[in-house]
């Protein structure tokens, strides 16, 4: 099995990163989105990214046109699908919607073609019952941003087979990346070990126990963690820690459910960084 190009789809904050840690790996990428707008934006996005890092001296200037020229962006699915020997899908989190992406991939990609979902805690089994495909479907976990987070989360499931989960373990290694395979459980390794914490820290400040500067403060130099737990929230979105809680809350319970200050401030439309305020505010960057 030859995985020489690889699909992107969804060109958002993931998908266009995942497409720039793939052209920079010498794989020939196509970026795929509902419009030409949208893969504008994401073309600049890798552009500045790419010339972000000839400046901090880890690519070489004459390197970037070559990277750039590898990637091709297209809004027509159908006509690039055949193209593809992998796909990496990268689109919101919502289990309807990964369902009927992977049921009209399973109709416009090869056979042989492996699908994998970059989701970041919904089940890659339900989702792979949608193709008719399920053994070369496969979880492909990246972390925000791609480029520079090390780890890609492999998840098997229940049907996917030794043959597909070695080949993605050697592509994610090809990319630079380090490894973990696990099952089809809710939520995975990260995601569920991240709201759990992050919840709890959302608990602290709600029951007056410390200010959120000085949480973050503290796990930040007591864990020796790089971003507190509500920088964190804010830089990823709090809704997508709400949803990822409500999706736990079904599987394993109370534990999981989201903080009535979470729920109020997603309500509120206060979800981090990207919208202008969240735990703290943005507006002055």
């Amino acid at each position: 099995m030859t995985v020489q190009k690889i699909l992107a789809l969804g060109s958002g904050t993931m998908g266009n990163g995942i497409a720039q840690v793939c052209a920079l790996s010498g794989f020939d990428v196509v970026l795929v989105d509902i419009s030409e707008e949208i893969l504008d934006r994401a073309l600049s996005t890798i552009q500045f990214s790419l010339a972000r890092m000839v400046k901090s001296g880890k690519l070489q200037a004459e390197a970037m046109p070559q990277v750039m020229a590898r990637i091709k962006p297209s809004s027509d699915l159908r006509a690039v699908a055949e193209q593809a020997d992998l796909v990496i899908e990268a689109v919101p989190e919502r289990l309807d919607l990964k369902r009927n992406i992977f049921a009209e991939l399973d109709s416009v990609c090869r056979p042989d073609a492996i699908l994998a979902s970059n989701t970041s805690e919904l089940s890659i089994t339900s989702i792979a019952s949608a193709t008719k495909r399920p053994e070369r479907v496969i979880g492909m976990h990246w972390f925000n941003p791609p480029p520079v987070m090390r780890l890609i989360e492999i998840v098997r499931g229940l049907l996917t087979s030794d043959e597909v989960a070695r080949k993605i373990e050697e592509i994610s290694h090809m990319l630079g990346k380090e490894t973990v395979m696990c099952k089809d459980s809710q939520g995975f390794i990260v995601t569920r070990a991240l709201i759990a914490f992050e919840y709890e820290c959302m608990r602290i400040l709600e029951e007056g126990v410390a200010s959120r500067e000085d949480i973050d403060k503290a796990l930040k130099l007591g864990l020796n963690h790089p971003m507190g737990p509500f920088e964190l929230a804010d830089y990823t979105g709090l809704d997508i820690h709400f949803h990822a809680g409500e999706g736990l809350l079904g599987t394993f319970g109370e534990r999981f459910r989201p903080p009535q200050l979470l729920r109020q401030m997603v309500e509120a439309g206060l979800l981090g960084r990207k919208f202008g305020k969240g735990f703290y505010d943005y507006n002055k960057e």
